[in-house]
């Protein structure tokens, strides 16, 4: 992973994503074999912003079926980025 651009996949835009935004806090899907190091700097890159803590979770694939075929979705990985206060990442 050399590039930010490898360790952070999208910026998450969910309810809980949108309701944490106010309090400089911002959820991205990042690949799982990232490290809060990784993430960190890949975040600061990308958006020019300061970072003052990460907290990462693996999400678990959910179980799904297709008529008699059962298959699992795959597990990935989340991000809880803080910012630092005066940071701010535009979101359009």
């Amino acid at each position: 992973m050399n590039s930010p651009y490898d360790v952070i996949k999208s910026m998450l835009r969910t309810e809980k994503a949108t309701a944490a935004m106010p309090d400089n806090k911002y959820l991205f899907w990042v690949d799982k074999r990232a490290n809060k190091v990784q993430i960190r700097k890949a975040v600061e890159d990308i958006y020019k912003v300061k970072v003052d803590f990460v907290n990462t979770s693996i999400q678990h694939g959910k179980l799904r079926r297709m008529r008699q075929v059962q298959g699992i979705s795959p597990d990935w990985k989340k991000a809880l980025v803080t910012l630092k206060e005066g940071s701010k990442i535009e979101v359009t």
